[in-house]
Parts: C-alpha cells; structure tokens; sequence
C-alpha cells in the first residue's frame, strides 16, 4: 500500500492520477456537450480546485470565462468549521449568465450554501455545481450537484489539490488519512 506522511498524519493512497484523469475528461465531455452552444462562466473555488480546474480547461472546447473565489471553511485542521469565511470575491457580472461552481470536494454543503446566498441575487440565468469530489455520507445540503468526479467516504484526503494545513496539494494522486 502506498502511503505518504504530511507533517505529523499518515495518508494512504485513495485514487491514482490516472483514474482522476479519467474522470476529469468524463466531466469537460458532459460540460461540453450541455453548454456546445453557450458561453458559461466558471468560478473555480480556491485554494483546492486549482488543479481539477487546470486540467478541466484543458478539455473544455467550448466558449466560456474562468474567475475565481476564495473561501474556505477548513481552517488548519482535518474538519471543517461549519463557517464559511469568503476571502476573495466576484467580480464579473452574472447577471443572465450560466454559472458553474468548480470545487475539489463536497462534503457537509456548507460553502455550496454560502455561495448561493452570494449568487443569487446577482440573477444568474443558472448555478450549477460541479465538483471532483462528493462526501455523500457528509453532504447536509438540498443543492443538487450536477457534475461529480467521484462519490467518496467520509474521510479526511490530500492531494490533487487538497491539503492538510497547508500541505499535500502538490500530489498527484488523492490520499486518505490513515486513522
């Protein structure tokens, strides 16, 4: 079993790169073919989704926009705060406009919430969500996810983006803590 140590926990391997690739050129397919026509603006959630968005725009053949948010509801540890503090914001104009969500991973919903109280009134034509990473076990949300990579356990992960306090987001595979 591979594992790798990040500062003072044990992770194991969870999915290879090569199964995330798969799934990232399943999802720019679907998006594709849903907005063929259409000129989409992505909002990538940061810190975590740089590298599933990097690699997503690498497949995507459709007219479209990018821009980016920070939030983040974990805060230095392995759980999350149940806050979502918004660090950067939008800055593009939505109104009429199909907005799709990128995120690393869903878990509780807490941050999906939040960002549809931000959206909402600036009239977006639609917000969809779409995220490589989905905790269902986790997920206390009602906001359907329309694009998901992968349905996972409710386990702490690094990697692809991911870190442990601030660390890991450079492996290329997803690791899951080792308990």
């Amino acid at each position: 079993m591979k594992t790798v140590k990040i500062k003072d926990k044990e992770f194991s391997l969870s999915i290879k790169a090569d199964d995330i690739n798969t799934a990232v050129s399943k999802i720019a397919k679907k998006i594709n073919k849903d907005y063929k026509d259409k000129n989409p603006v992505f909002l990538v959630i940061l810190n975590g989704s740089f590298m599933f968005a990097s690699d997503l725009f690498k497949k995507l053949d459709i007219q479209c926009e990018i821009s980016f948010l920070k939030v983040a509801s974990y805060h230095g540890g392995t759980t999350t705060t149940g806050k979502v503090k918004t660090l950067i914001g939008l800055t593009e104009d939505i109104k009429d406009r199909s907005v799709i969500i990128v995120e690393d991973i869903v878990d509780t919903g807490h941050t999906i919430n939040e960002l549809f109280e931000i959206l909402i009134p600036q009239n977006p034509s639609e917000i969809k969500i779409c995220t490589l990473l989905f905790k269902p076990d986790a997920y206390k949300g009602k906001i359907i996810l329309d694009y998901i990579g992968f349905e996972i356990p409710n386990d702490f992960i690094v990697g692809y983006g991911l870190d442990y306090d601030g660390f890991g987001r450079n492996l290329g595979d997803i690791y899951k803590i080792i308990e």
